[in-house]
């Protein structure tokens, strides 16, 4: 298998000396002697593009934070380690091998956009990371690296929609991962109610009101980059611009962190340079399909099925949008021909429905009504105007979304009508079989060859809990917005 370690070591780098011994520390030093403009100009040229699942130019997002800051309080920096995408494993790969690398980004960052803390947002169950990152936090702080900056660990909610960047801003302040209207970066983890006269203001996802997303304001801007895009950070630093753009593509320079799951020999993580076709990723990653062939592909469960006719395509964001589908985060789940194409459109559905928060209503209650429509069709039990009842649900499920939970479930599940027609009308005859439910969810660790997933998703309710039977009210309805879900 060919890779290009850049952020995923080998091997896991237990102290911060043996980081030190090995370079690390070089580009913390260099963005100080560049100073925060010149450092922002770096990571500018450097093409680097968030690595969480949307692309989004680093160096542009650091500069909108940076030109938008508050002369009241210090920006806030968070490192978004909250992986809950199905099908991702890369930034807990990451943080076990080598968090220093990860807090060496955050602190270029800190000191590019003038934050005094650096905030590493991580899933409460992930016991291992935690115990990492906070090991690795006291050791930078005990040799000086944090140069008055504040590290934190923070350990948040189980839910998908924490790992939304918003939703996460909301966690962390100590309300439900409810995602929000206004832009993070103009409102920050602290929340400041008391605007000045005549501001306009909204209601955030937590009920408390946020200055006009367009309106000075005094609330601190927010930088939220990924675990993987921190740890690329560290790198561009040390080694420049032209060093990171020696690999990959112009569009996507550089190398990610694939995790490919799944119906292939195996399961596994590993760093590739972008550009590399995903067919040869399935093959020296996975070992190829179990089967005789791959049908298709997910990248998590953000983007279409990729149908098997597109796997030649390169690991590249333009290049993947191109043919209608995405990078995401680089997890893929892979389907061969044992697969049944709608009990794995079900699974998305299913899950999606249940981690929807119910803020916005058709993206509950049609996203449920797509999914009991599914399960029916994978058991081969329709009723008569079910396929009409799903192509009507899938027309407004996206109506007045705050975040992208909606546009997702659309897109899947368009993607298997359009994709898989005969294998929709098999089971909307009767003439298939019906089909064991196919689990999707989140991955919760690696023996080195199979991913274990999140198998009590399997009994959690639409209403975030995993009582026998659901209540019916949506969870923006029924969680404590001040106490947070328990």
């Amino acid at each position: 298998m060919v890779t290009t370690p850049r952020v995923l070591d080998a091997e896991p780098v237990r102290t911060l000396d043996a980081y030190v011994a090995n370079g690390g520390g070089t580009g913390l030093d260099a963005a100080r002697k560049l100073g925060p403009a010149a450092t922002i100009d770096e990571i500018d040229a450097s093409g680097l593009r968030g690595r969480g699942g949307a692309g989004f130019p680093t160096g542009t997002k650091w500069r909108t934070v940076a030109a938008n800051a508050s002369p009241v309080v210090p920006a806030t920096v968070v490192v978004n380690g909250a992986e809950g995408e199905p099908g991702s494993f890369k930034d807990r790969a990451i943080l076990r091998s080598n968090p220093y690398r990860v807090l060496e980004g955050a602190l270029i960052a800190a000191h590019a956009v003038g934050a005094d803390g650096v905030v590493v947002a991580v899933k409460a169950s992930f016991t291992a990371e935690i115990a990492r990152l906070r090991s690795a936090v006291d050791e930078v702080r005990a040799a000086g690296w944090a140069d008055g900056v504040a590290l934190t660990v923070h350990e948040g909610p189980g839910a998908y929609l924490y790992g939304e960047e918003t939703a996460l801003l909301e966690a962390i302040n100590g309300r439900p991962p409810f995602p929000r209207v206004a832009p993070p970066f103009r409102h920050g983890v602290e929340v400041v109610v008391d605007l000045p006269a005549g501001e306009p203001a909204g209601v955030g996802a937590g009920d408390i009101e946020l200055a006009g997303a367009d309106a000075a304001t005094p609330a601190p801007p927010t930088l939220v980059n990924n675990v993987e895009t921190m740890a690329h950070v560290a790198g561009i630093m040390a080694g420049g611009p032209a060093w990171f753009r020696s690999v990959g593509t112009a569009a996507t320079p550089g190398t990610v962190v694939v995790t490919i799951s799944g119906s292939t020999v195996r399961h596994g993580v590993a760093e590739v340079a972008t550009g590399t076709p995903l067919r040869r990723v399935i093959d020296d990653i996975g070992g190829g399909p179990r089967g005789q062939r791959v049908v298709a592909v997910l990248s998590g469960v953000s983007n279409p099925l990729l149908l098997a006719d597109a796997l030649d395509t390169p690991l590249d964001f333009d290049a993947l949008t191109a043919v209608g589908n995405g990078l995401g985060a680089a997890g893929f789940i892979v389907f061969d021909d044992t697969d049944d194409l709608v009990a794995v459109a079900h699974g998305v559905s299913r899950f999606l429905a249940v981690e929807s928060c119910g803020q916005c209503t058709p993206c509950k209650q049609d996203g449920r009504a797509m999914s009991e429509v599914l399960e029916r069709l994978r058991r081969s039990s329709t009723a008569s105007d079910d396929l009409t009842t799903l192509a009507d649900r899938l027309a407004t499920v996206t109506d007045g979304a705050r975040c992208y939970l909606a546009q997702q479930h659309q897109r899947v599940v368009e993607s298997l009508l359009e994709g898989f027609p005969e294998v929709v009308a098999a089971h909307a005859s009767g003439a298939a079989e019906e089909v064991e439910p196919y689990l999707v969810a989140a991955i919760v660790d690696h023996d080195g060859e199979r991913f274990t997933l999140d198998e009590s998703h399997a009994t959690k309710q639409p209403d975030w809990t995993h009582d026998d039977e659901d209540s019916g009210a949506a969870p923006a309805d029924h969680i404590d917005r001040d106490a947070g879900p328990t």
